[in-house]
């Protein structure tokens, strides 16, 4: 990386002192010949080089800032990083590697010992131990405790969340297959084990997001169902008008893009496109009146043309075909980066699953689910449910590293909140209400948008209804 000194030496070497902004840009673009193209073009009386004589920048509408050309990288869930299930010993390899990445943040504020080990000391039924595992499955007893069977690799074994106590609350929102640490201490018998404590990889409560230093806007939507009767044609180019006359610079869109073919009984009735190829040819053309200076990042969900197990591949190029340049097709779930603020996209499918296994979860509040994930460390914890997964040899639902926003859609509710320095947005959808969401007494919130500023990671809703 160029260093500061050897940047401020080649202006003083033509004569000219250069702006401590300037000086850092350059540093984190370490590009040499930017310097010799910045020199060569600023007026002959020039003697402080500043942020606007660097290519690329363009000047904010009131004139008070400059914005930079979008960085955008792709750190997860690129095009082309997804396969199939190679052999049925995939699965094992699967649930290990959860458990041993997972397990490593429960480490860090527990000494976890073997359940196998456990059964076998009788010193642990008077003293306290951790124990650290899958969850198998909890339900609860006949007088309202929480039992929970936890596997380790080398056993499993019962554990008793007592309602008095005061992990109780965090036992009742237990889902199958979720990675935990217990402490507590082994009944007499050595059959049972009594919880004390509950441990979950969790965000660190030391997690400081990272700010963007330079002026950048990203705008975070999913869910716009293109060929369905219920798609807000003028709601969306209202947006669209919009956002070619503001200054934002990224476009994050996590999933569903069109209504899609057979997702559903009947789905026929309530389409105005009825073929796959049109639906993505119309939202292609939607994206061209997307100015091309605006980095459009795009990942599927399970209405579009991919497999419905996650992680899902990026949409293919057969359907892509009339996208513009500017669309970046990332897999579901990706990572992405915006000038180093970094946004885990994931349409969020698994919000049926938290619904279904935790109590007092609901549509109208994806906030808790989302939470959840972060405190799991997980986009999709549970197996076997409504969520399909292919379990590959590696985890890829793992959220790792910590993101500043985590950005999921499905549910058609528009929901913001925080958790330990994350923001959590479920972006809404483009679709009125449905025949089918209108029987299952789901109103939607469509037609917004989060305006999220990169410098202060304060979002913003805009309203286009």
């Amino acid at each position: 990386m160029l260093d500061a000194a050897t940047i401020v030496q080649r202006f003083l070497a033509t004569k000219m002192q250069v702006h401590p902004e300037v000086v850092r840009y350059l540093s984190e673009k370490d590009d040499p010949n930017l310097i010799d193209r910045i020199i060569a073009n600023v007026p002959g009386d020039t003697i402080v080089v500043s942020i606007q004589h660097i290519p690329g920048l363009h000047q904010d509408r009131d004139g008070s800032r400059f914005l930079a050309d979008p960085q955008c990288d792709v750190v997860q869930g690129a095009a082309g990083t997804t396969r199939g299930i190679a052999h049925i010993t995939d699965y094992t390899k699967y649930f290990r590697d959860r458990y041993q990445r997972l397990g490593e943040y429960i480490r860090v504020r527990a000494a976890p010992m073997p359940i196998e080990a456990l059964k076998k000391g009788s010193r642990y039924r008077q003293e306290a131990c951790t124990i650290m595992g899958l969850v198998m499955e909890a339900k609860a007893t006949t007088n309202g405790h929480r039992l929970v069977e936890v596997e380790d690799p080398t056993s499993s074994i019962p554990v008793l969340f007592h309602k008095e106590r005061p992990q109780f609350s965090d036992a009742e929102t237990l889902v199958p297959d979720e990675v935990i640490g217990v402490k507590g201490t082994l009944s007499a018998d050595g059959r049972l084990f009594f919880a004390e404590q509950l441990f979950r990889p969790d965000i660190p409560l030391t997690h400081a997001p990272f700010k963007s230093g330079d002026p950048g806007q990203a705008v975070l939507i999913s869910d716009i169902h293109v060929g369905s009767d219920t798609f807000l044609d003028g709601a969306w180019n209202r947006f669209a008008d919009w956002i070619s006359d503001s200054d934002v610079s990224y476009l994050l869109i996590a999933g569903d893009l069109v209504d899609g073919i057979g997702v559903y009984p009947n789905q026929e009735q309530e389409l105005t496109i009825k073929n796959i190829y049109e639906q993505y040819e119309v939202f292609g053309s939607m994206m061209r009146d997307i100015p091309s200076r605006i980095k459009v990042i795009i990942s599927p969900g399970n209405h579009d043309v991919v497999r419905a197990a996650e992680p899902q591949p990026a949409i293919p190029s057969e359907f892509t075909s009339n996208f513009p340049s500017n669309c970046i097709m990332v897999e579901n779930p990706a990572l992405v980066s915006l000038q180093g603020v970094r946004v885990q996209m994931y349409h969020g499918r698994s919000i049926d699953d938290f619904i279904s296994l935790v109590p007092g979860a609901s549509y109208e509040n994806a906030a808790p689910m989302m939470m959840g994930m972060l405190q799991r460390r997980h986009l999709a914890p549970t197996y076997g449910k409504r969520t399909p997964i292919a379990a590959g040899t590696e985890d890829h639902l793992i959220i790792d590293p910590v993101p500043e926003v985590l950005h999921t859609g499905h549910v058609h509710i528009m929901g913001i909140t925080e958790y330990r320095g994350v923001l959590c947005v479920n972006s809404g959808t483009w679709q009125a209400q449905t025949a089918f969401q209108k029987q299952m007494n789901i109103t939607p919130t469509p037609a917004r948008a989060i305006l999220l500023d990169l410098q202060t990671l304060n979002s913003r809703v805009m309203d286009f209804n």
